[in-house]
């Protein structure tokens, strides 16, 4: 029996001795090399700081990482080596070294005055440039917003160099609202405290086995429910 060329077949890949496959992408961030390294910030000047802000109990492992320089260097098989694990874990803290290296900060990460773990946030007021809806007022022509200042607000700061701090806003005359703020008494002001997990992203819940098992799960459930009738 003679066989056709087009009748022949090629023979898989992973059959062949010499084959090279690519790494699962899961992998990839192994080899990954650690980009610049950026500079501390007022809100976070250690790693032990960055550690706690963004959670899921990263800080137990700061006494492992020596060192600023140290977080924003290690690969994921040096940090393995150091015993943070699981994978997951690795993967999270490197996602977020990597926000951070680009600036994208959480809340209250592009505040200049802390001191002893906390920041003062009150209420200012600056010429409004131009027409403004949905801002509290108290003089024409001017607007109010939430600005940080050092401890006590004693120092005066320059007008020209006041920013509005992200992720709070005024309710009211003077009154400072905004995830994690902390009225202070008077309540002319509010602090925004350091602490653990404040920049921290939630994982999901998983139902029934989340999503690779979830079908199996759920075809079993419905088949006991079955007989149990």
């Amino acid at each position: 029996m003679l066989i056709k060329p087009q009748q022949l077949r090629p023979i898989p890949s992973f059959l062949l001795p010499f084959a090279h496959s690519s790494p699962p992408a899961r992998c990839l961030h192994q080899n990954v090399r650690a980009g610049p390294i950026p500079a501390p910030t007022p809100f976070v000047p250690d790693a032990q700081t960055f550690l706690t802000l963004i959670g899921r109990n990263l800080s137990q492992h700061a006494t492992k990482i020596p060192s600023w320089n140290a977080l924003f260097s290690l690969t994921s098989a040096e940090l393995k080596e150091l015993g943070i694990d699981p994978p997951r874990t690795r993967r999270y803290l490197l996602r977020w070294r990597e926000k951070f290296r680009r600036g994208q900060f959480g809340i209250g990460g592009d505040i200049q005055h802390v001191a002893d773990g906390a920041a003062e946030l009150r209420v200012v007021e600056i010429p409004a440039p131009g027409r403004t809806t949905g801002t509290a007022t108290l003089t024409p022509g001017m607007r109010k917003i939430v600005v940080n200042v050092p401890a006590g607000g004693s120092a005066l700061i320059p007008r020209e160099k006041l920013v509005p701090v992200k992720g709070f806003r005024i309710k009211g005359a003077h009154t400072i609202v905004g995830e994690h703020a902390l009225p202070l008494k008077g309540g002319i002001a509010a602090k925004l405290e350091i602490k653990e997990g404040l920049w921290e992203e939630r994982r999901g819940h998983k139902i029934d086995g989340g999503e690779r098992r979830q079908a199996e799960v759920r075809a079993k459930r419905r088949g006991e429910e079955k007989r149990a009738r």
